[in-house]
C-alpha cells in the first residue's frame, strides 16, 4: 500500500497529499479495482438478459448478513457469500429445470430472500436499523484487506473470462446450440452466477443494495450503444465503469453524496449520451 499511497501522492488533490486522508485513497483504490469487475460482469448480465439477478442477488447477501449476525460471525460477510453463491446455484438449477422465464424466477427468489432476511433481521423486535448501512453503502470505509480482496475475485474473474469466454457467450445466446456443440450450459451459467453473487455480496457494504444493480446493467446497456463488435463491447463497458466509478467517487467527497448513488448516475448519464449518438449514428 505504501507505493499506491506514494503514487496517489503525485495527484493534484489536497487529500492526496502524503500522511492523511488513507480513507479517501483506499476509496479510489476500492473504486479501480471494482469499477472493472462491474464493467466484465455486466456485459454477460445484459446479454443473458439477467438484469435483476444482481437485484435478487443483493437481497439473498443481505438475508446471509443477517444470518450471520444472528449466528454470532465477526465478520458476517463470509454467511452473505455462502448463502448468495447457494442461492445463485440453486437459481440456476430451477431456470434449467423448469420452463419458467428468467424474470418469473428472479422474482420468485427475490421476493423470498428479502422477506426471509427482513424476519431475520427483526425477530424477536430486534430493530433493522443496524442494517440500513447495507443499503446506502460507504466506500469510504473499505480495508486495505478488503481490497486486496477484491483484486483477487478481479483476478479470478478475469481468468475465468479468459478461459471460458466462447462458452459463455454461446450459452448466453443460445443454449440449445451450445449444448449440442458439447458446452456444459448449467455449469457455465452456475459459475458465471457464482462470480456474480460473490462481486455483489463483497462489494454491498461499500456501494449499497439500493443501486448495486445498476451497476451491473448500465455499463454494458452503454457500451451496446456504441460497440460494433464484442471486443468494443467489453472495452467500452469497462472504461465506462471506472470512468463513471472515479468521478462518482469525487462528487461523493467533494459534494458530500452517496458514493454508490453518484456512480450510478454517471452511469445513467454515460447511457443517455451514447443512446443519443446511438439515435444520430443510425
Amino acid at each position: 500500500m505504501d507505493f499506491w499511497y506514494w503514487l496517489v501522492g503525485l495527484l493534484p488533490f489536497e487529500w492526496a497529499v502524503p500522511g492523511g486522508m488513507y480513507f479517501m485513497k483506499n476509496a479510489l483504490l476500492a473504486v479501480l479495482v471494482i469499477s472493472p469487475l462491474f464493467g466484465l460482469l455486466s456485459t454477460m448480465v445484459v446479454q443473458s438478459r439477467m438484469s435483476f439477478f444482481s437485484d435478487a442477488l443483493g437481497h439473498s447477501a443481505f438475508t446471509g448478513m443477517a444470518i450471520g449476525a444472528i449466528v454470532g460471525f465477526i465478520d458476517p460477510m463470509w454467511c452473505a457469500v455462502l448463502f448468495a453463491i447457494l442461492f445463485a446455484l440453486l437459481f440456476t438449477l430451477v431456470r434449467r429445470r423448469t420452463n419458467m422465464a428468467s424474470d418469473t424466477v428472479i422474482g420468485v427468489f427475490s421476493s423470498t430472500a428479502v422477506a426471509l432476511g427482513i424476519f431475520l433481521a427483526t425477530l424477536g423486535g430486534k430493530s433493522f436499523t443496524k442494517f440500513n448501512n447495507l443499503l446506502i453503502g460507504d466506500i469510504l470505509s473499505v480495508e486495505p484487506a478488503k481490497i486486496a480482496l477484491l483484486a483477487m475475485i478481479l483476478l479470478v474473474v478475469a481468468v475465468l473470462w479468459v478461459c471460458s469466454f466462447n462458452g459463455l457467450m454461446l450459452s448466453a445466446v443460445h443454449p440449445a446450440l451450445a449444448d449440442s456443440r458439447g458446452v456444459k450450459v448449467f455449469w457455465q451459467e452456475a459459475v458465471f452466477s457464482a462470480a456474480i453473487a460473490v462481486v455483489v455480496t463483497v462489494s454491498m457494504t461499500w456501494v449499497g443494495l439500493l443501486v448495486i444493480n445498476s451497476l451491473l446493467v448500465l455499463p454494458a446497456a452503454a457500451a451496446r450503444n456504441l460497440a460494433r463488435n464484442q471486443r468494443q463491447y467489453h472495452l467500452f463497458s469497462v472504461l465506462g465503469a471506472v470512468a463513471a466509478g472515479v468521478a462518482g467517487l469525487m462528487t461523493s467527497y467533494y459534494v458530500g453524496t452517496s458514493a454508490g448513488a453518484s456512480i450510478t448516475l454517471y452511469l445513467a448519464l454515460f447511457f443517455a449520451v451514447t443512446f443519443l449518438f446511438r439515435r444520430k449514428r443510425q
